[in-house]
Order: C-alpha cells, then sequence, then structure tokens
C-alpha cells in the first residue's frame, strides 16, 4: 500500500506486529462484536495487516454493561476455542476492561473486580460531555491501589476541548493517555482529527489502539492515510505501546 510519492501514507503499514491494547472483539458482552463469528471476522481482518496480538477491553459500565471478570474470561474463552476451530492458532488473545468512571466504579476496585492489563495498568473512561464528579477521587483510589490509570480516548472529551491545561492536569496526576488510531484516521470527525494532532504534537499521548468495536470501523481504518507529519510523531507512541503490552 505504499504510495512513494505522496505526503500521504496509509497508516495500517506501520502495525506490523503491533499489539492492540483497546478493542472490543470479545462477543456479546457489549457494544463491540456480537457474535463469535463476528469476533473472528475482526481478527482475521487485523491478520491482513500483520496485527496478531489483542488485549480484549469490553466495557465494564454500571447500569448498561455491568460486566465482571466472569464474564469477561467466559466470553474469552469462548472466543479462543473458535479461533481454535478456524486453525488460528497464532493469535494472542488476552482479557482485560475499559472501566467508565461511575457511581460504582470505586466499589469494584475495592472488591477487586477490575480487569488490569499486565497486571498494573488500568484503562479507564468517562462521559464526552462532563466528567464525573468523582473524578479526581476515582484517580487517587486507582493510584493508591498501585494501579497506573490509562485514559482511553482522551481526544474525543468535548468538555476539554477549550481546556487544554486540564490535559496537563490529568498527566500531573499520574495518568497516562492512550489515543484512539481511529481519531487519527478522521472517523470521528475533524475535530476530534485535530485534537489528536495537538495532543500528539505536544508530547501527551503514550499509548494508541484501535477501539475498533465492529467491521466497517476496522475495515475504515484499512483503507486511513495519514501525513508524513503525523506518522512522525505516532511511530515512537506505536513502538512504546508494543514496548510495554507485548
Amino acid at each position: 500500500m505504499f504510495h512513494f510519492f505522496s505526503r500521504k501514507t496509509f497508516l495500517i503499514d506501520y502495525l506490523e506486529g503491533f499489539i492492540d491494547i483497546h478493542n472490543h472483539i470479545l462477543p456479546g458482552i457489549d457494544d463491540g462484536a456480537k457474535t463469535v463469528e463476528e469476533s473472528v471476522e475482526l481478527i482475521k481482518t487485523f491478520f491482513q495487516f500483520g496485527v496478531k496480538n489483542f488485549i480484549a477491553t469490553p466495557h465494564i459500565m454500571n447500569n448498561y454493561y455491568p460486566n465482571t471478570p466472569e464474564t469477561i474470561n467466559n466470553a474469552l474463552i469462548l472466543l479462543k476455542n473458535e479461533l481454535l476451530k478456524n486453525g488460528m492458532k497464532d493469535v494472542s488473545i488476552q482479557a482485560s476492561a475499559e472501566h467508565m468512571i461511575d457511581d460504582n466504579f470505586e466499589a469494584i476496585l475495592r472488591r477487586e473486580e477490575i480487569m488490569p492489563m499486565r497486571l498494573d495498568y488500568l484503562l479507564v473512561e468517562m462521559s464526552y460531555l462532563q466528567p464525573p464528579i468523582n473524578f479526581d477521587e476515582a484517580i487517587i483510589t486507582t493510584v493508591s491501589n498501585q494501579f497506573y490509570p490509562i485514559l482511553a480516548h482522551p481526544e474525543r472529551y468535548k468538555f476539554l476541548y477549550n481546556r487544554m491545561r486540564n490535559y496537563y492536569k490529568y498527566k500531573e496526576q499520574g495518568i497516562l493517555f492512550q489515543m484512539n488510531l481511529l481519531s487519527l484516521a478522521g472517523f470521528y470527525g475533524n475535530e476530534v482529527s485535530k485534537i489528536a494532532f495537538k495532543l500528539l504534537e505536544k508530547d501527551l499521548v503514550d499509548f494508541v489502539a484501535s477501539d475498533v468495536h465492529n467491521l466497517r470501523q476496522l475495515n475504515y481504518l484499512k483503507e486511513s492515510m495519514i501525513s508524513n507529519k503525523t506518522l512522525k510523531l505516532l511511530l515512537p507512541i506505536i513502538n512504546n505501546t508494543i514496548k510495554t503490552f507485548y
């Protein structure tokens, strides 16, 4: 897919050997893959550009997707068995979760019902419209429990767009940032893309991931091109993601 005389390049050309640390490929437990067949189809498509390592992160969201370690691990076992049936033995897939900071977050943290990745990283998210009133307390509790909080897709929280200082405040609190590749690719619109690039420029992004929920999103990612300027900023983040979680 290389375009030698273009100022843009296909994003997926640089994802060979990547580990996707945020996705919704586990079947039937959130707004991602609905069936195990759909999960396998997503993974086969990832294979086309060299991604075979995954940390699956279904939502844990009170009143919407009240997943538990049990429901998540059951979905993981179902998917792994289906992959074996399809002869896909070279897939590496682990289970974690994307934890909504809501009124139930600190309770499940105390009960040890959270799903960290690599033992001590915890992927968290919040409402796109406004921060939860317990956000600061939740982060303090997360850190005091010896977890590194990773804020999923910081570029998508619209209430932060005119408050760049809050991004720096979050970093001072020890929060790591995980950007969506789909954001850079323009899937969520130009405004999100601009903020994503701005966060990259200011060296605020720690990790990247797909956050893929369905085949439509993944096919969009396959066809996406980014500027060489963006690629130069992105490559160190891709490498840091691989180094940290592979």
